[in-house]
């Protein structure tokens, strides 16, 4: 499977909501917003805009097959910390593809001097967890009936943590330094 990675740009929108219509409601239940509204896709790409979100998209034959998002509040108490979102296509999960796009927002992540990511999901979103583990992330905290889904069933969310020093220096331990 082919793809490029390059940043999401306000001219994708139309691209985004197609993606993300194509996704099952599950999957978006760790989001703050729903982004399968066109709104809501419209505010992510003035936050891109005013530098609050870094957000990237992998393409492949000019449709959207994935996206990660590194979302800062430059002004809050916790302007060291960076949330990561990460959304793949059903049918491209389990390739590499969301390992890709979570290492080049790692790589956004420290440019901007983040010391700290978390990520949240469900906790039945085994594949996400996994991933996210083997990259060094750990469980942080539960938070029960946290979300309510369209059909009004409460689930659970995790939240994970990683600090970026500390995979800078397993890199580092393993040559992979750049």
């Amino acid at each position: 499977m082919s793809y490029s990675i390059r940043r999401f740009e306000a001219k994708d929108q139309a691209a985004m909501l197609a993606f993300t219509a194509t996704l099952p409601d599950h999957d978006l239940l760790f989001l703050s917003r729903d982004v399968q509204h066109p709104r809501v896709v419209e505010a992510w790409a003035q936050a891109i805009g005013e530098g609050v979100i870094d957000s990237l998209v992998a393409e492949d034959g000019g449709k959207i097959v994935g996206t990660a998002a590194l979302v800062r509040d430059p002004m809050s108490w916790s302007a060291h910390v960076g949330e990561v979102r990460l959304l793949v296509s059903p049918d491209r999960r389990g390739a590499g593809l969301g390992r890709d796009l979570l290492e080049a927002i790692f790589a956004i992540a420290q440019a901007h001097g983040t010391t700290k990511l978390i990520a949240q999901m469900t906790p039945d979103q085994t594949g996400s967890v996994t991933l996210f583990e083997s990259l060094g992330f750990r469980g942080e905290a539960m938070l029960r009936d946290h979300v309510r889904d369209r059909a009004g069933q409460f689930h659970d969310l995790v939240i994970l943590s990683l600090r970026l020093g500390a995979l800078a220096a397993r890199h580092e331990a393993f040559g992979w330094a750049e």
